[in-house]
């Protein structure tokens, strides 16, 4: 087993580095931490980090992912992201959901067609690292 502290780190092939930059910090509150050259950008949410990547989709050594998520520390703020988002024109793919388990989310596609679900999950969403 590899001691750790939860997903902390996920690097996107995106088609617009610059595009991509503007729409994690428009959404997700994410800053620019350093850019190498403009194929690459390194952005933090303070406790995560996500490398973006110029690259094509279909590329040959290009990886598959059904979704990847930000956890979000409560339902009202589940509730007041979904109804932003819907403001803001993001492209919706699952919409709000309330879970038996407490659990609330929805989906959504960035410029790449990646999907993001914004989750409040009540085993991790109140945990500070």
């Amino acid at each position: 087993m590899i001691k750790n502290s939860g997903i902390r780190h996920l690097a996107l092939r995106v088609s617009d580095v610059e595009r991509a930059v503007e729409f994690y910090s428009r959404v997700f509150g994410m800053k620019l931490v350093w850019q190498p050259d403009p194929d690459n950008a390194y952005m933090s949410s303070g406790s995560d980090n996500l490398a973006l990547h110029r690259g094509s989709h279909g590329h040959a050594d290009a990886q598959s992912l059904d979704h990847f998520g930000f956890i979000v520390p409560t339902v009202e703020d589940v509730d007041a992201a979904y109804v932003w988002a819907r403001g803001a024109g993001l492209d919706i793919v699952h919409p709000l959901k309330h879970h038996r388990d407490g659990s609330v989310s929805f989906y959504i596609r960035d410029p790449d067609g990646n999907v993001i679900q914004a989750l409040y999950e009540p085993t991790i969403s109140n945990f500070s690292s």
